[in-house]
């Protein structure tokens, strides 16, 4: 094993492992996971605000926060600055949920590979 990899800890003999837990797909992705953490610091957020902060594109943030939105994580507000579209979003209480046991998960996973 090189001298700065990391290792799993196995239960010895005798000893019953631990349950890994788990995550929801519709959050763990990447991008989906950018919006929802940006939205739970900011009450709305445009698409412009957060296709630049996650760095992707039209497409691939419409997909993503489209997906969120069905599954009621996320709110989607369209109106006009004048005559210009604006799309704007919002985390909702079931995403906030779903962050946070997301999150839960993410600190039970450190601790397991932390433990002695």
């Amino acid at each position: 094993m090189a001298a700065n990899s990391t290792s799993v800890r196995t239960a010895s003999p005798g000893e019953r492992p631990r349950a890994a837990p788990t995550f929801d797909p519709l959050v763990h992705e990447r991008v989906r996971l950018g919006i929802l953490s940006a939205l739970a610091v900011q009450e709305w957020m445009s698409f412009g605000e957060l296709k630049a902060l996650l760095a992707t594109t039209d497409g691939n943030l419409s997909v993503h926060a489209r997906k969120l939105e069905e599954a009621g994580y996320v709110e989607c507000r369209k109106r006009f600055a004048g005559r210009v579209p604006k799309t704007e979003y919002r985390l909702t209480e079931a995403g906030r949920r779903a962050l946070e046991a997301y999150l839960d998960a993410m600190e039970a996973l450190i601790r397991a590979v932390r433990a002695p």
